[in-house]
């Protein structure tokens, strides 16, 4: 970080410039506009990688992208009105997923804030619920620190988005820089350290439980705690569930991994679960989507609850022991205490591993060939994932294609799988994974999207051709909008109002391949399965550019195991209308 030793004469766009300079920023994803062009003139002589996005979304959703692949905090860069307006999916994406970004947008100048002026808008009214923190610039003076404090919020505690809003009389007024500033945050207290009586209290409960679960969530990946977390595992000998956000946090080819829990979760995950007898939930929230019927959920076990963030212990499931810590010094220390615990004694949970085992081996995810003789969309993930491998990075969209890659691509790392979890955001696959490709250039990064999905953002591949940005589109094509069809077909008798995305007469629009090839991409279209493994193949080699595969699967492939919404999860379908026999025997 740098360090100023006199003040330096600027203007306040200099000094947003100077700000992330001094922060060790390296890349920034915006658009130009009215209100934040002042800042945009320095900026062109910096040292800072700026990528031209087309469309203020986009911008939001790729520094999500560049946080979560990289682990720092990713910027974009807007102007007022709509174009600030534009990253407010971006941002409350960003709140309930906990990624450090911060947007700088432009604002109007100071004196015609409150009027009406052109393109003005309450940009900090607005992301007030959707951000950590939001700040309203109108002195020059105060850029750096505001900018400093912005980035130290939204990378500390719980990593969440901030919102700095400077208005353009700030930018182009004189100020004198110097770093590094002062911050002035009264009442922010980030937890650290856990209480150890609590750690120890865990702990034996941990020893003592004849079916514990280790409840895994996105705060074991925000907080760089996987290695953490398998020592944890290696001293307690429990299974192992990851939630979406946490997929990669834990190896799937370990065999405590029972994979994913809740609505479209393994059946040995939602089943060791709900007969737990203790969880031990580590950075999750108890999310709707893993509890199913809240007060049917994992009705006989205790709660171990740590988390960074004390507002979430207690919101959903009572927590029998409480800890407010930042995981990456939490998870050490219990660790060892359970590992002491277990030599003064440990209850015996071969019995547990072998109902868990019954259950892995009796409903394993799969699924069945599709009748219409179209790909299953369920095979082109199980190749791509093992020709590609868990080096990669990738990214999905929302939809039927986020879960079944999920499910079917072995992850064993983390920030190798990327998604929009918690708002289900339609449209964060390709920005998100340009995003990622910027932040992990020598990684591959695969966008694996849905065709209802790649048309709310696709056109970021021009960003992407131009920049040389070489994402590779693996776009699972249905031509329909896959999860509302699925829930159309199971509960309103297959009225499928709206759903359907190409004409009666079955012509694909648009022609992907074309569209690909129009932005400068190399493209092709997969329509059958014996084509899938050389079409990945030769995806893997062209590495100059963006690439996109357009794989025709069947309308009809279904998400299995589901949970239906409000129900409790010992009512999961690992088929439609087959549901598991949880007495399970030999």
């Amino acid at each position: 970080m740098t360090t100023t030793a006199q003040p330096i004469p600027m203007t306040g766009a200099e000094a947003i410039v100077a700000s992330l300079e001094a922060l060790g920023v390296t890349d920034v994803f915006g658009m130009p506009g009215g209100a934040i062009l002042p800042t945009y003139d320095p900026l062109m002589g910096s040292a800072l990688n700026h990528i031209l996005v087309r469309h203020e979304q986009g911008a939001g959703h790729a520094a999500e992208g560049y946080a979560l692949a990289t682990g720092r905090v990713g910027c974009a860069l807007v102007t007022s009105g709509p174009g600030a307006t534009n990253t407010l999916t971006a941002l409350a994406d960003a709140h309930m997923d906990s990624v450090p970004i911060v947007v700088i947008s432009g604002q109007v100048g100071a004196s015609l804030i409150g009027t009406d002026a052109f393109q003005e808008a309450d940009v900090v009214g607005a992301s007030m619920p959707v951000t950590k923190h939001s700040f309203l610039v109108t002195d020059a003076s105060q850029i750096p620190a505001r900018i400093a404090e912005a980035f130290h919020l939204a990378a500390t505690g719980r990593p969440g988005p901030v919102l700095v809003d400077i208005a353009k009389s700030a930018q182009v007024a004189q100020m004198e820089f110097s770093w590094p500033p002062a911050l002035d945050l009264p009442g922010y207290r980030v937890a650290g350290k856990p209480n150890m009586k609590q750690v120890r209290a865990a702990a034996r409960a941990i020893c003592d439980a004849q079916a514990p679960v280790l409840y895994v969530g996105g705060g074991v990946v925000r907080s760089g705690s996987s290695a953490a977390l398998a020592r944890l595992v290696e001293a307690s000998g429990a299974p192992v569930v990851t939630t979406l956000t946490a997929r990669g946090a834990f190896p799937d080819s370990d065999p405590h991994n029972l994979g994913m829990p809740g609505m479209h979760g393994t059946v040995a995950a939602v089943g060791a679960l709900q007969r737990a007898d203790l969880i031990v939930a580590l950075g999750t929230r108890f999310d709707d989507r893993v509890t199913g019927k809240l007060d049917a959920f994992a009705p006989r076990a205790r709660v171990v609850h740590i988390d960074i963030d004390a507002a979430e212990i207690s919101k959903n499931r009572h927590a029998d022991i409480p800890i407010v810590a930042d995981l990456a010094q939490a998870l050490p220390v219990l660790a060892d205490e359970v590992s002491r615990a277990s030599s003064e004694g440990k209850s015996d949970i071969t019995g547990w591993w072998r109902y868990i085992d019954r259950l892995r081996k009796r409903y394993p995810i799969g699924w069945s060939e599709p009748e219409d003789g179209r790909i299953a969309p369920q095979h082109v993930l199980t190749r791509l994932s093992a020709l590609v491998g868990p080096e990669a990075v990738y990214v999905t969209g929302v939809g039927q294609h986020q879960m079944w890659a999920a499910q079917f691509i072995a992850y064993e790392r983390p920030r190798s799988f990327l998604s929009s979890s918690g708002a289900g955001t339609m449209g964060y696959c390709v920005p998100a994974a340009m995003g990622a490709q910027v932040g992990v250039p020598d990684r591959a990064v695969w966008a694996i999207d849905g065709d209802g999905s790649f048309q709310m953002t696709n056109q970021e591949l021009a960003t992407c051709s131009i920049n040389n940005i070489p994402i590779k589109v693996a776009l699972i094509n249905n031509g329909v909008l896959g999860m509302v069809r699925q829930w159309q077909s199971l509960f309103y008798g297959k009225r499928y109002s709206n759903t359907t995305l190409n004409p009666a007469d079955g012509d694909q629009i648009p022609n992907f391949e074309m569209l690909a090839t129009a932005y400068g991409m190399a493209a092709r279209t997969v329509r059958s399965a014996d084509e899938v493994d050389e079409a990945i193949e030769w995806a893997m080699g062209i590495n100059d550019r963006p690439v996109l595969i357009d794989f025709r699967v069947s309308p009809d492939a279904m998400v299995w195991p589901m949970v239906a919404a409000g129900v409790s999860n010992d009512e999961i379908r690992y088929a439609k209308g087959m549901a598991p026999n949880w007495e399970v025997e030999d």
